[in-house]
């Protein structure tokens, strides 16, 4: 990790659940090329242990989950429609109107071709628009449930 604006090491946290992953040995060598032999954790009575499947459905199923859910669904679904009702406006006006979308507006330069650079910077708009909500209103709420979820299946059995 890099050292900004003057933090040191110690001040620096790292929220990501896979962050401490070779430390648990998952993915070392033995120093001979061939992977080195992962040491289970402690053992859990068989009455206690859930089987992934169970633990991810759980997940799915709960408040949390679904707040994540509805949040992208809620900024996706209105983005998506807009956006093909002006993608499907401009090839409608393209191929029935063909006089307006000639129609000069400066030089060379068309209705047709403002109308075509309009989709692009839509869709440059739209992508930073996605990533801004997803920063802000799910990454925290998904990366808690990553590592809620690597919790839970820690000990899983395997069906």
């Amino acid at each position: 990790m890099e050292n900004r604006e003057g933090l040191d090491a110690a001040a620096v946290r790292i929220d990501d659940p896979w962050y401490d992953a070779l430390a648990s040995g998952w993915g070392e060598g033995d120093g001979t090329g061939a992977p080195a032999a992962v040491v289970p954790g402690p053992a859990q009575p068989s009455r206690d242990r859930r089987s992934a499947s169970d633990i991810y459905l759980e997940v799915q199923r709960s408040a949390a989950f679904q707040e994540v859910r509805g949040r992208y669904r809620r900024f996706v679904v209105p983005a998506v429609l807009a956006f093909l009702t002006w993608y499907l406006a401009y090839v409608v006006a393209a191929t029935t109107a063909p006089g307006l979308m000639s129609r000069p507006v400066a030089g060379a330069v068309n209705v047709a071709m403002i109308a075509g650079l309009g989709q692009f910077l839509t869709t440059f708009g739209l992508t930073w628009a996605y990533v801004r909500h997803a920063r802000l209103h799910r990454d925290r709420a998904a990366l808690d449930l990553r590592w809620d979820t690597q919790e839970l299946t820690r000990g899983a059995v395997e069906r």
